[in-house]
């Protein structure tokens, strides 16, 4: 069939010359030598910074895959089909190398030529005669598959290797998912800067992903707009950001900053916690209008006359002209601090009519100086106060006065209280803040300044949010467009969203596109379908996903007859110590409350473990995840510890078995549930 006697060694021939080439790309950019082409030291500076990220991007990550896959097209691309034009074949990775001429030894991913690569099926070859999959252990290529998609005989498949790639057991980092996207998430990756998308996908969708693709191509397609306005993803927690880190790089990308939505509103100290219920409230989206209401309330309809002097003449604005200056300001609706800024401006313009009257001419610089007159920098500050956000959610929250008559008709009395602390703080410094109130800290900000939006924002785990929270996501993507990724079904927080439509809303971007993948690539198919029982209870209306793996994957339920902790706690750390007898990474998944008492038991029993984020190591592959950790992580054998005390954890059922639900869906290859309670009604056999 091949006319080559070994293709394995030719591929791993191009292989080697496409890594010498790498190198000698490096090379040459470490060897530029810039001091006779810039200016001054200021373009040096700014040039040697872009060559040294150039120097960076050339790196040539040893164990990741330089190229993935081959396309040989029939015609070569963009040709006119003329007779007999012999198609190219291009290698298709994770970043563009030339040889000495320039000539492409490996095509970017994200390049256009690349898209058959990820979308070419039997019924739109898209010119494909050919479709090669690598495949790699360590940084060695061992094996490849070949789909003939122009041939009408060849049955289409699901790729073996693609299979092994997703099912691979692993040790260290999330798996070099370039080479994994579907067709259907290409889709969504390639979709255009100006829009909104929102991908709802089940565990193991490949939601975080199609995230982290679409990051990397739009940097790749619109780089320049990108690099001016700035890419923001925003994680859950620490963990899952630490996660992302090392996954970039091998997409090709360095240039992203990441945070949690408590990094974006950081404006204070978060020392303290709410009761679920005051945060519900404190994370409502009404809680924006108590608090425009609030913000506006210190500006005074002045009743005195504005009277400048200047030389030996007096100019006097009469108390009802100011007070329209003033309406006028706060009718067109700008922010606080704007509006502050222009009114001593307008004051100022109201003398130089008078001036003009009178037969002077004065210029800018006059109005300038008049604006800066004590008389008109008094009016301004008795009329429109400086406020400091802090101070004004400060005293919300501790006036019970105050906040009465701002939320009359937006809060009832039963939410004020709530939302009250019991006893007031003196100063903004001494107040134990919660994570709520650094969001009604950053919304009342916005309100007194606007916040500068950047050119894309990717939102991970996006069903956690409160609307206040969508709101702080939403200022910092006004001008530009998001990817909000997540799944109903784990919305794992009292105020979690129950409708992408109302978040999109509340984001600003009601317009977004809403994408749904439930084809599942990573979790097994009995376990999926026993984590689905729950969807009916936690988000009814949503597909359930559908695995597309061959393997079942495992799924044990033991029960524990003697129903003491300590043989519950035995019980699971045998299952441990079975799971670990397979190759791969296991997680112990426990409520909360359980993880002190597993720790002690674990180093009774002499096994070493890891706190959720931590690499797993080939002498270390066991993690011991407290429950409200587990989301966005993955493993490929996981042990669940008592699911009753998983749901009760929380502050309502539907919160418990969300979190549940989460716990089932971390397991790559196995599950192994151990209870000694009765298991919750939902999921009971």
């Amino acid at each position: 069939m091949h006319a080559h006697p070994d293709p394995l060694s030719r591929e791993r021939n191009h292989l080697a010359a496409s890594r010498s080439a790498l190198r000698a790309m490096r090379e040459d950019a470490e060897a530029l030598d810039i001091r006779d082409v810039t200016a001054n030291w200021v373009n040096a500076a700014v040039l040697q910074s872009q060559i040294d990220e150039r120097i960076k991007s050339l790196a040539d990550l040893s164990h990741t895959p330089l190229f993935f896959g081959r396309l040989d097209y029939l015609h070569a691309p963009g040709a006119d089909q003329a007779e007999g034009a012999e198609g190219e074949q291009f290698y298709i990775g994770r970043r563009h190398v030339h040889d000495a001429d320039g000539d492409p030894m490996v095509i970017d991913w994200r390049a256009p030529v690349s898209q058959p690569f990820y979308r070419a099926s039997k019924k739109a070859p898209m010119d494909i005669a050919l479709r090669r999959r690598f495949g790699y252990t360590g940084g060695d290529l061992t094996a490849y598959e070949d789909e003939h998609l122009s041939d009408a005989d060849e049955v289409e498949r699901t790729s073996k290797l693609l299979q092994q790639e997703i099912e691979r057991p692993r040790v260290g980092p999330m798996r070099d998912i370039v080479a994994t996207i579907q067709p259907e998430q290409d889709e969504i990756v390639r979709s255009g800067l100006g829009g909104s998308v929102c991908v709802q996908g089940g565990p193991g969708t490949g939601k975080t992903a199609v995230g982290l693709h679409r990051v990397a191509y739009l940097l790749y397609a619109h780089r320049e707009r990108l690099a001016r306005t700035g890419t923001l993803v925003i994680g859950p927690n620490k963990s899952f950001l630490h996660y992302i880190e090392q996954v970039l790089p091998a997409l090709g990308e360095l240039e992203v900053k990441q945070a949690t939505v408590d990094d974006l509103v950081a404006h204070v100290e978060v020392r303290g916690a709410d009761e679920a219920a005051a945060a519900v409230v404190k994370g409502d989206a009404r809680m924006a209008d108590v608090l425009r209401k609030a913000l506006r309330s210190h500006v005074t309809m002045p009743e005195e006359p504005v009277v400048v002097v200047r030389g030996s003449r007096r100019w006097r604005i009469p108390a009802y002209e100011v007070e329209e200056i003033v309406g006028e300001l706060l009718a067109r609706d700008i922010r606080y601090g704007a509006a502050r800024d222009a009114l001593p401006q307008r004051l100022a313009h109201a003398v130089l009519v008078r001036m003009e009257q009178a037969g002077e001419a004065p210029d800018d610089r006059v109005q300038d100086a008049v604006a800066r007159n004590p008389a008109v920098k008094a009016a301004v500050k008795a009329a429109w106060p400086p406020v400091d956000p802090a101070k004004l959610v400060l005293r919300l929250l501790s006036d019970a006065e105050f906040l009465a008559v701002h939320a009359e008709g937006i809060l009832d009395h039963e939410e004020q209280k709530l939302i009250l602390w019991a006893k007031p703080a003196r100063s903004v410094k001494a107040v134990k803040w919660s994570a709520a109130d650094a969001v009604l800290i950053d919304e009342a900000t916005d309100l007194v300044a606007r916040t500068p939006s950047l050119g894309h924002v990717v939102l991970d785990e996006a069903q956690d949010l409160s609307p206040m929270q969508y709101r702080a996501v939403g200022r910092r993507c006004t001008t530009g467009s998001a990817t909000v990724l997540g799944d109903l079904a784990q919305g794992t927080t009292p105020w979690a969203t129950r409708s992408w439509e109302q978040a999109l809303e509340h984001l600003g971007k009601g317009e977004a596109v809403v994408e749904e993948l439930t084809a599942g690539f990573r979790v097994p198919r009995e376990v999926i379908a026993f984590a689905s029982r729950l969807l009916p209870s936690i988000a009814p209306g949503l597909a359930e996903v559908k695995s597309v793996r061959e393997s079942a994957g495992s799924l044990v339920v033991h029960r524990v007859q003697d129903a003491s902790t300590a043989s519950l706690d035995t019980a699971s750390l045998e299952a441990c110590v079975e799971s670990l007898r397979h190759e791969g990474s296991i997680g112990l998944i426990a409520a909360d409350a359980r993880i002190p008492a597993l720790a002690g038991a674990l180093d009774a029993a002499g096994l070493t473990y890891l706190s959720p984020g931590e690499e797993t190591t080939p002498d270390t592959r066991l993690t011991l995840v407290p429950a409200s950790l587990a989301k966005g992580l993955e493993y490929d054998y996981v042990v669940l510890h008592e699911p009753a005390a998983v749901v009760d954890g929380e502050p309502d059922e539907r919160t418990g078995l969300r979190r549940l639900y989460v716990a089932l869906t971390r397991a790559v290859s196995g599950l192994t549930v151990v209870h000694a309670a009765d298991l919750p009604e939902q999921i009971a056999p």
